[in-house]
């Protein structure tokens, strides 16, 4: 599975922002969570929309970003 299966950005959701797919919840959102102390199962059990899987392709997309961020500065 990669990410680009389950995150998509759309300019009508969220104002473009990077979702998880078929939701308005945010990888932002996501990643806010995960550094905010919650377990995927707390962030799971508040969103039941979300799967294990959205929280993985989350920070998947998240590294993935920060790579092409840091091969761009070099």
């Amino acid at each position: 599975m990669s990410w680009e299966e389950r995150i998509t950005v759309d300019p009508a959701v969220r104002s473009g922002k990077p979702c998880v797919k078929g939701t308005r919840i945010t990888v932002y959102d996501v990643l806010e969570y995960l550094a905010g102390g919650m377990t995927e199962e707390q962030i799971l059990g508040d969103f039941p929309d979300l799967r294990r899987e959205d929280i993985r392709a989350s920070l998947a997309f998240a590294a993935a970003r920060e790579r092409r961020l840091s091969n761009s500065a070099a």
